[in-house]
């Protein structure tokens, strides 16, 4: 049983947790994932680590409340318990060598950028961080970000805060400008994934994905979270979840990634019918 230290809401749908898991915490490194279970009759679902104190034996953990499962997360309190947290799981990011690096962010990816961002700062590399939501309501992390990097642009969809639009506008506008990057890391939505990796491509500005697919076991023995990545067969588990954005097949993971939304839709439902009926 894994202990919750700490809860905070960080907007209406994402909630932040620190999770008593020391073995976990001594090994963690940012990009890598652990995989938990809230009760022992729990479906097991992925959450990257979003961040880790080796001292206090603690591991972060961001979600935001999509379905049954992390609906009942979230409605574990601080003292309480969950049933299993495996990790880490999956590559850490690569971040050595690198000089200047442009991090984006969309939603809750945000809390997978952070650490990214938070390595980089660390290793003396300068950070541009660009990060985007809907609206203002939704934004997480800013100040978490402002202090990990030497720029940072915020964007939401309808101009509530910071510039209004999307993330690729600021991005090709510093490459057109005549910044230099040695790499783009962009974790969020699959969409826009997609249309970063096609901002920066045509300067050849060498782009990192992280994938989030379908996942069950996160050892590469289920090939649930199968991608196509530069005409291949990689497990984003075992071989990822970091992928060279220009190889990877979006189409075809967008397309995976929406099989279960109606399942996901039913136990949303299920849930909140069966919390009525215990308030009542």
């Amino acid at each position: 049983m894994y202990r919750i230290l700490t809860k905070r809401q960080l907007n209406p749908t994402v909630t932040m947790m620190d999770i008593y898991a020391p073995l976990v915490a001594q090994k963690a490194q940012a990009g890598q994932f652990i995989i938990l279970r809230v009760d022992e009759d729990g479906e097991r679902i992925p959450l990257t680590v979003a961040g880790f104190d080796r001292e206090a034996g603690t591991v972060k953990i961001i979600f935001q409340i999509v379905g049954g499962t992390t609906m009942r997360l979230n409605e574990k309190n601080e003292g309480e318990y969950i049933s299993d947290f495996v990790g880490p799981l999956g590559c850490a990011t690569r971040t050595e060598g690198l000089k200047k690096v442009c991090i984006v962010g969309g939603g809750v990816g945000c809390a997978i950028a952070l650490p990214v961002a938070q390595k980089l700062h660390a290793q003396g590399a300068i950070v541009h961080s660009i990060i985007g939501f809907r609206n203002k309501d939704l934004l997480i992390l800013e100040d978490e970000f402002k202090a990990c990097s030497d720029k940072l642009t915020i964007m939401t969809d309808d101009g509530s805060y910071g510039r209004q639009g999307v993330v690729t506008v600021p991005l090709k506008e510093a490459i057109s400008g005549g910044e230099q990057y040695d790499e783009v890391i962009t974790i969020g939505p699959l969409i826009m994934m997609k249309f970063v990796v096609a901002t920066t491509k045509p300067f050849n500005v060498p782009t990192v994905v992280s994938m989030n697919p379908i996942m069950i076991d996160g050892t590469g023995m289920c090939g649930g979270c199968r991608l196509t990545v530069g005409g291949k067969t990689k497990f984003a588990c075992v071989d990822g979840p970091d992928f060279n954005g220009s190889e990877v097949d979006f189409d075809e993971a967008m397309a995976r990634s929406s099989m279960y939304a109606e399942f996901e839709k039913r136990e949303r439902e299920n849930f909140c019918n069966l919390f009525k009926k215990e308030v009542e």
